[in-house]
């Protein structure tokens, strides 16, 4: 994602912190990404993330195709032991998707931070979304690592209006807070454009994502080795 996108979302992220953060807490927040998931789908599941999949059965669908404002479950690892689960925000294509998630890549030397709309390519051999690889914004490109996930949560209506009704007071907050911040960085990375067509421009072209697809399944070379 490239810096100037990290900006102006991190000028909106901040505003929304200020919004929904209780009156005393930092609003400097460190956000786990079970956390951000669960404010950001509205799925009612609490614990850490490699707990969602079990919990979630019999309460919300699961299934194995993306969809918008599914979350997608990681299994734990040796390096992730407490999971992760991440929101997806755009189906591109069926093993193509972009998601919205917590504390995954160090940003400015920091974890706990929110990155907007990155990529995750499904590698599995069956196209079943059993294995993916994730951008990783230290490499500028995707991750060395292959994860394994269960699947994906899917929303219910009471999960939809619980978001709905986060992204309400965001928009009458938290965009209020930021507008004249982001108008700046706007007409200075794109004059004569707004700064919400600034940032709900994707993160990578058409081009950008064919690469990744032909790295992540062999088709080109990928010498990362990070996360």
């Amino acid at each position: 994602m490239p810096k100037r996108k990290w900006t102006l979302w991190g000028s909106l992220a901040a505003a929304v912190m200020v919004v929904l953060t209780p009156a005393g807490a930092s609003a400097d927040t460190y956000w786990q990404c079970a956390q951000f998931a669960r404010l950001m789908s509205g799925i009612q599941i609490f614990g850490d993330a490699w707990t969602w999949w079990q919990q979630a059965a019999g309460r919300y669908e699961e299934g194995f195709t993306p969809r918008a404002g599914a979350v997608l479950c990681f299994k734990p690892t040796s390096r992730m032991r407490l999971g992760h689960v991440a929101v997806v925000t755009q189906v591109l294509t069926d093993r193509v998707v972009q998601i919205t998630h917590a504390n995954w890549s160090p940003i400015e030397g920091s974890r706990g931070k929110i990155e907007k709309d990155v990529t995750v390519i499904d590698v599995s051999p069956q196209g079943d979304w059993s294995q993916v690889k994730v951008w990783y914004d230290p490499n500028r490109d995707l991750g060395g690592s292959t994860y394994a996930t269960h699947g994906f949560i899917y929303p219910d209506a009471s999960a939809r209006l619980m978001a709905s009704t986060g992204m309400t007071r965001f928009e009458n907050g938290a965009i209020a807070m930021a507008q004249q911040a982001a108008s700046q960085m706007a007409s200075a990375v794109r004059p004569g454009q707004g700064p919400m067509s600034v940032l709900s421009q994707a993160a990578d072209s058409t081009d950008r994502i064919a690469a990744l697809i032909a790295a992540a399944t062999g088709g080109g070379s990928n010498n990362n080795t990070s996360k």
